[in-house]
């Protein structure tokens, strides 16, 4: 089957069209030493028929969480989604719509907008809430360029390395070419924020202190008195939080935070791949013409009915483009929509039921993973997930296989970014986690260790 997007004659015109006598004029700005001229080793040409079948083939490749009991965590987390959510985003009028650019244009999408915003205002306790980023590590970018904006020669980020490695690794990389200095602390003993080492590392240069609570560990930090440390300093608080905790938990606002980032992806976000994601962004009233993206506020039309518009967009597409500090240009409107719904189909007590049964879940597991013989590096309040160490010789025997082959993924392993807590693994716990699947994650563990106890006993 061949592809013809264009003819010989569709390609002289082009060329001509802009004023060029050959495709190799377009490629006249690329040096000549880095070019490649030879061969590509593609695959040869399939048919229709034999491209689906190589997509199936690779597609069965993947194992869908759905299928296994997945105890996936560290930002992404399997919620359950109810059917109204995919069944609103699926209508075309939301489906195809493209950002608003213009204020008169869209109603129905800048009201979805402004119902979003004015949700997560709520649920965060922030006076303020733009139109959804990216994700929640682009968000938190966003949120520092502002908060050193605000700080006027202010250069320096304090943050603990219980802040998401993952959103430290897009900071470092956003922050590499400005003039700011990031000041990362170690978490102490307890996983907590080692306040001793927070003081030392305030100085009038702080910008801003970032802390995430729940932490990366799932351990609900005292924003508060974080908060209260950071101000004393001069510095600005900014919090990345997880929205289903804030059901349970102190909200941002309540903690005194100036600024509040987080992932929105697990309120009626798939987890599948990555993405998409969406970033939440809220912040109080006195950044309202500093903020980064869009926001959609309410007024009234020439005849005195109820609109929305665009408006104090601090970007470089629109008005204040002199005092913007970023120039962002997403709003993510279909997975802002997604989470409006969700969040207007739980309601209040909803949200809550599934933090509640998210939470008592994640204790009954730790629970039987204490009995089968697993420990904990921390003790404090947690919220959904925690780390969990399995015992070293179950390790070494090939536990992990077998908890794969038993349909069990235990978690996310955090040697890598923390190699002090050893082989342990970050576990996350939703309602979507039936207690026969706990019940079932520590038998088998507790199995597989008296299997290799019997074993031993048989060599004795």
């Amino acid at each position: 089957m061949s592809y013809l997007p264009h003819t010989d004659r569709d390609r002289r015109e082009m060329l001509a069209a802009i004023g060029a006598e050959s495709f190799e004029d377009l490629l006249a700005e690329i040096p000549e030493s880095i070019r490649f001229r030879g061969d590509l080793h593609l695959p040869p040409p399939l048919s229709q028929q034999e491209v689906e079948e190589e997509f199936d083939r690779l597609a069965a490749e993947n194992r869908r969480a759905a299928e296994k009991d997945a105890f996936l965590g560290g930002g992404v987390y399997d919620h359950y989604v109810p059917s109204i959510v995919g069944a609103t985003l699926a209508r075309p009028e939301f489906y195809s719509a493209y950002t608003p650019y213009q204020a008169e244009v869209s109603q129905g999408t800048l009201q979805t907008v402004f119902e979003f915003q004015s949700l997560l205002s709520r649920l965060t306790g922030m006076p303020l809430a733009n139109a959804s980023l990216y994700d929640g590590a682009t968000a938190l970018v966003e949120g520092v360029w502002m908060a050193r904006a605000e700080g006027k020669g202010r250069t320096e980020i304090v943050l603990p390395r219980s802040l998401s490695p993952r959103y430290r690794a897009v900071l470092r990389t956003h922050l590499a070419a400005a003039a700011a200095d990031i000041r990362e602390i170690d978490f102490g003993e307890d996983g907590f924020v080692d306040a001793a080492a927070l003081d030392g590392a305030l100085s009038d240069k702080t910008a801003v202190v970032v802390v995430q609570s729940p932490n990366y560990f799932g351990l609900i930090e005292e924003t508060d008195r974080i908060a209260e440390r950071a101000h004393r300093a001069g510095a600005l608080f900014l919090q990345v939080f997880d929205p289903i905790s804030l059901a349970l938990i102190r909200t941002p606002g309540e903690a005194g935070a100036d600024i509040a980032v987080g992932e929105g992806q697990s309120l009626g976000g798939a987890i599948g791949f990555g993405g998409p994601l969406l970033g939440l962004f809220t912040a109080q009233e006195r950044f309202l013409r500093k903020m980064p993206g869009r926001l959609v506020g309410m007024t009234e039309d020439l005849d005195g009915e109820r609109a929305f518009t665009l408006t104090l967009q601090t970007r470089e597409q629109h008005i204040r483009r002199e005092k913007a500090t970023s120039n962002i240009c997403t709003n993510q409107g279909l997975m802002a929509l997604g989470a409006m719904v969700y969040l207007a189909a739980l309601g209040q007590k909803g949200l809550r039921r599934a933090a509640l049964l998210s939470q008592e879940r994640a204790l009954e597991l730790r629970k039987e993973l204490a009995a089968a013989g697993a420990s904990f590096p921390f003790d404090g309040p947690f919220f959904r997930e925690f780390p969990v160490v399995f015992p070293d010789r179950a390790v070494r025997l090939g536990l992990l296989p077998y908890l794969f082959r038993e349909g069990i993924v235990p978690g996310l392993p955090l040697q890598g970014h923390y190699p002090a807590l050893g082989d342990a693994y970050l576990t996350a716990v939703t309602e979507r986690r039936s207690r026969e699947s706990i019940r079932r994650f520590g038998e088998t563990v507790a199995r597989f260790l008296r299997g290799i106890r019997e074993e031993e006993d048989g060599h004795a």
